[in-house]
């Protein structure tokens, strides 16, 4: 299963990179295939110069190759994953917390 991971990121220290990448590795060593929107063209630097948009332009292309979203704390509060979470719940994907992806038996 391919899992997308939303969480905040602006006003965070290292724009949250650190908590989106640990996501990243458990969820990959129960097995799935993870995107984020700190990897690919993305990582390993964001670039404040560049507009909101153009990163979630990015974002929501992987949000779209997803099967499933895992939720980091903190997600109600970012416009861009609030955004994340709508277009997966209106394409019909499993939307959770993280902890609840973490949490499930034999998760793939």
């Amino acid at each position: 299963m391919i899992i997308y991971i939303a969480g905040p990121m602006s006003g965070y220290p290292e724009f949250n990179y650190p908590a989106f990448n640990a996501a990243e590795q458990e969820l990959s060593d129960r097995g799935f295939t993870v995107l984020t929107p700190v990897s690919g063209e993305l990582a390993p630097t964001v670039d404040e110069a560049k507009p909101w948009d153009w990163y979630m332009r990015r974002a929501l292309a992987q949000v779209i190759e997803a099967e499933a979203i895992a939720l980091l704390d903190g997600w109600a509060a970012s416009r861009g994953a609030t955004l994340e979470r709508e277009v997966a719940v209106a394409l019909g994907m499993d939307v959770r917390p993280l902890a609840e992806w973490l949490d499930e038996e034999g998760a793939a």
